[in-house]
């Protein structure tokens, strides 16, 4: 069973959108997985094979207790019984106490059908009398990461610091060479750079290195104000 489960439209989503919070969450000793919906596959420089190779290096190098692919259709996703009878058994049989999904507002139809997704099949995984595999579970929260394909300003509900993680988050980004280094402008600044430079901005704005920005469409509770910043 796992305390977390990201779920990612494509394979690299996750380790975009919450890398950094992955291995923080892993050093803390939590058990974090992540559930690929599609194999991202085509794209204009890679194959099955290729992205497969780069999610293995990916995976190795953020530590996860767990990954899998539910094998959805890329490029036309959609959230469908079907879909959430499958998304919903996986729920139910890793019982993980927090989601993290797709923010809601995006130009990619797939991340947005993602996150529609994820938040039927976290109901319906509470549901009895049915035949989907494991027992009743509904996790407690579902916290939204950031990998948009629009030139937009969030406003999230929290930053997490991610500076003693920021490097090898880079990393795991980079082994996806197939997706952020083949074809893409060599010249600074690159694809890379800009996320280095995104994820400093996020933690300027709470004093540290480097940040990583969360949405939630539930509020936040909290007992206490210690681990503010």
């Amino acid at each position: 069973m796992l305390d977390i489960l990201v779920i990612a439209p494509h394979p690299d989503d996750a380790e975009l959108g919450c890398g950094g919070a992955i291995l923080k969450w892993k050093s803390e000793g939590l058990r974090v997985g992540v559930l690929d919906l599609t194999s991202g596959e085509p794209t204009p420089h890679g194959s099955p094979q290729t992205r497969a190779r780069e999610t293995a290096a990916a995976t190795e190098i953020l530590g996860l207790d767990w990954r899998d692919n539910l094998g959805l259709p890329n490029r036309s996703l959609e959230p469908t019984l079907e879909a959430r009878a499958q998304l919903a058994g996986v729920i139910r049989q890793q019982r993980p106490r927090w989601l993290l999904a797709p923010y809601w507002v995006d130009a990619h139809p797939d991340h947005v059908a993602a996150t529609q997704l994820i938040e039927a099949a976290r109901f319906w995984s509470k549901l009895t009398k049915t035949d989907m595999p494991g027992e009743p579970f509904h996790p407690e929260r579902i916290f939204n990461y950031y990998c948009v394909h629009l030139k937009m300003a969030p406003q999230p509900a929290f930053v997490l610091d991610i500076s003693e993680h920021w490097e090898q988050k880079a990393a795991a980004i980079a082994a996806y060479h197939s997706q952020f280094v083949t074809g893409r402008p060599a010249d600074p600044p690159t694809f890379l750079d800009r996320l280095r430079d995104e994820a400093a901005y996020w933690g300027k704005t709470i004093g540290v290195a480097y940040g990583e920005p969360f949405a939630s469409r539930e509020p936040l509770g909290m007992s206490t104000t210690a681990g503010l910043i």
